[in-house]
């Protein structure tokens, strides 16, 4: 079974052939470094993090090349680093730091490559220089605009006649454009504005716009034409579809992005995220109340990717009771869940039925169902070969996920209720009916472990309490 994947551009499923299996090539927007990323932003990264792997697993880990930008030029940035006080290099650096250690807390492995828009100015001089020789742009009031009526199929990508995206509110008006859907490639610097963010160019003084600095970084590291560009479904249009009219008009004979996969809207209790209502929620704000990054994971992957998902705490519930699931079986069972996050994803041991489902078009619901599967074979045998199987078959699928990355005791460290200690007490009770007296003293060692002591009675039961760990 190939890779297939739901392309924005031809909105159909299409089955996935890269150029080069060799080096496959991805481009995901990433973050713009002015404050701590949504649960949204979580979403997405979390999204093309799922597919990273996949790609790996199936061309080799040495031959996928997955280039997520840092946008560290923007007005939002501008205008943060103003109220707080900070110089914009101090802000964009403690930010990409905080950005980075949110997805090692989400379980996410690092691109390829994470180029700084920073890094890349000249490359956008260049193709906007391009573009301006070749008829595409136009200079205004010391502004270079996008002229879209010179675009080859500008509404196809995104489907919205002219008039339907004026009527957005998405599009930016300016007395100084030739048509109101024109769009920015660079802009003149304010005398307000921070040294760090004044660029010297043949249009002047200014900064580059918002969507020439992806085509820049993506051309770069990626070429004119590369495999698949993801996003959140909010990118479609103006950002992605600017992005493939400039690059495919400096470019000739450029596809820019062969496949497009957008993932869909978060909602929080069936509300959109908005900081007005209060339901705005930032990874920094989950991590302060010290949930687990393994269930906030999993949660995120609950839903097709493609569909909507609704963050709310029953689901937030629902993600620790599955893990504590998996987490009790591997604790009945000498299994090894050290160096999970450095797995080498070309040689992993999945089943095919699991790795199947991700192949068409990232089922990850049915995927968590067939690891539930693995974890319901475990309980329906005595047989402890089976069981062995059966725990790993469910262990390697959920590693493979980005999750069980921290063994069991500290898994549950400060995290047993009665009813996960009640649990444990019958797996050691179950241990001991089939003679298996290394387990059964392992469990009550992880229980002790973690504060719990157990005895024994004379009538068969067992009771425990809550000791003084070391």
């Amino acid at each position: 079974m190939k890779l297939s994947l739901f392309n924005t551009l031809t909105r159909k499923r299409e089955v996935f052939n890269p150029l080069d299996a060799n080096l496959v090539k991805m481009y995901v927007c990433g973050p713009t470094v002015y404050d701590h990323p949504h649960i949204g932003n979580a979403r997405s990264a979390v999204v093309y993090d799922v597919l990273y792997r996949i790609l790996m697993k199936l061309y080799g880990s040495s031959n996928v090349l997955y280039v997520r930008n840092i946008t560290d030029i923007d007005d939002k940035i501008i205008d943060r680093a103003s109220k707080l006080n900070v110089p914009i290099s101090e802000l964009t650096r403690q930010t990409i730091i905080d950005y980075n250690d949110d997805m090692e807390y989400l379980g996410c492995l690092k691109p390829t490559k994470e180029p700084k828009a920073t890094e890349c100015i000249s490359q956008m001089i260049d193709i906007i220089q391009k573009l301006l020789d070749m008829g595409f742009a136009y200079e205004s009031n010391k502004h270079v605009y996008f002229n879209v009526s010179r675009a080859k199929n500008y509404t196809a990508f995104s489907g919205r006649t002219t008039e339907e995206m004026r009527e957005s509110g998405r599009i930016e008006n300016d007395i100084n454009k030739n048509n109101p859907e024109d769009f920015v490639l660079w802009k003149p610097a304010n005398e307000k504005d921070d040294e760090s963010v004044k660029f010297m160019s043949p249009f002047g003084m200014g900064r580059p716009g918002w969507h020439i600095e992806c085509s820049a970084m993506s051309h770069t590291f990626l070429g004119s034409t590369f495999d698949i560009h993801g996003g959140g479904i909010d990118l479609i249009f103006p950002h992605h579809t600017n992005e493939i009219a400039q690059s495919c008009s400096a470019f000739p004979g450029s596809e820019y992005a062969r496949y497009w996969v957008h993932n869909g809207f978060l909602t929080v209790d069936n509300e959109k995220m908005s900081k007005s209502i209060g339901n705005f929620i930032t990874v920094k704000d989950l991590r302060d109340k010290q949930i687990k990054g393994d269930i906030v994971r999993l949660c995120l992957m609950t839903a097709h990717y493609r569909k909507p998902l609704d963050y709310n705490k029953k689901a937030l519930n629902d993600a620790e009771k599955m893990l504590n699931y998996w987490y009790r079986i591997i604790g009945e069972l000498p299994l090894n869940t050290e160096g999970s996050t450095k797995l080498d994803f070309t040689d992993i041991d999945i089943p095919k039925i699991f790795f199947d489902s991700l192949l068409d078009d990232l089922n990850t619901p049915l995927a968590i169902k067939l690891i539930n599967d693995f974890a319901k074979e475990f309980h329906k045998t005595d047989d402890y070969k089976v069981k062995i199987a059966a725990a790993k078959k469910m262990m390697y699928c959920a590693q493979f996920f980005g999750l069980i990355r921290l063994d069991c005791n500290n898994w549950f460290k400060g995290d047993l209720d009665h009813n996960s200690i009640a649990q444990l007490i019958q797996q050691r009770t179950n241990a001991k009916k089939l003679k298996n007296w290394q387990l059964a003293d392992q469990i009550r060692s992880n229980l002790l472990e973690l504060g719990i002591a157990i005895e024994d009675k004379h009538d068969g039961t067992t009771i425990w309490k809550k000791v003084n760990k070391g």
